[in-house]
């Protein structure tokens, strides 16, 4: 029987893993942070810290078993640990994901989440110099591509929402249907009106640019006869 000699003595090498996990999983953290973002630099240190463990007991935990198959029958394969760190963060990646109506939120982060725990994983196997280039290109992206996503959005992207509007008593729904955007960048589906307690409720699905949409809803919400307008 093999018998592992505890050792409490400070592993520098096995400091500088783990701190190098914590300043480069902080400096993506930072970021999602000033993003207002659900997981920010305490869950990127989090993730980034428990990866770099994982990867230091993947690496050094098992150095006691490390001899000829003839002399033992205990073997250790360290990558093991890392494959199931990639599949594990996938689970925490998820908890941040959710949809409303016909978009998804928070794929960003979730992202970042899972190049932090390789960023972690990096470190704590030993290669830093991995870990920080991975890190400066992660946060070039999420930081520098910024302008011309939001450009690609303002320019080219729609969007669907659906609106509800309460109109005045005594108010037909022409009122409301016939300034609905028809054709061009603008398409409305999905017409619904009610009548409740002596007034008309309009609802639609309009799809099209969302600053064109902002721009409708408020030329709408300027006219006579709406009581309220809003989105689902």
């Amino acid at each position: 029987m093999i018998w592992a000699a505890t050792s409490f003595e400070l592993d520098m090498d096995v400091v500088v893993r783990l701190l190098g996990a914590t300043v480069l999983g902080a400096v993506v953290g930072i970021e999602r942070e000033a993003s207002d973002q659900p997981a920010g630099l305490r869950t990127h240190i989090a993730v980034a810290v428990g990866a770099a463990l994982f990867g230091v007991v993947s690496t050094l935990g098992f150095l006691e078993f490390d001899q000829p198959r003839a002399n033992s029958t205990i073997q250790a394969d360290v990558t093991r640990v890392a494959s199931n760190v990639v599949v594990g963060i996938g689970f925490l990646g998820a908890g941040v994901i959710f949809r409303r109506g016909n978009s998804v939120r928070n794929l960003t982060t979730a992202a970042s989440l899972w190049a932090v725990a390789a960023v972690g994983l990096a470190c704590g196997v030993g290669d830093v110099t991995s870990a920080a280039i991975g890190t400066a290109v992660l946060l070039g992206s999420l930081v520098l591509l910024r302008p011309i996503r939001d450009y690609i959005s303002r320019r080219w992207s729609t969007a669907t929402t659906t609106v509800r509007i309460e109109l005045a008593p005594g108010v037909e729904p022409s009122t409301a249907v016939d300034r609905f955007p028809t054709g061009g960048r603008a398409e409305t589906s999905k017409l619904t009106v009610l009548k409740q307690s002596g007034h008309f409720v309009v609802t639609c699905e309009i799809t099209g640019p969302p600053s064109d949409l902002r721009q409708w809803m408020s030329s709408l919400a300027a006219e006579d006869g709406l009581e309220s307008i809003a989105e689902l």
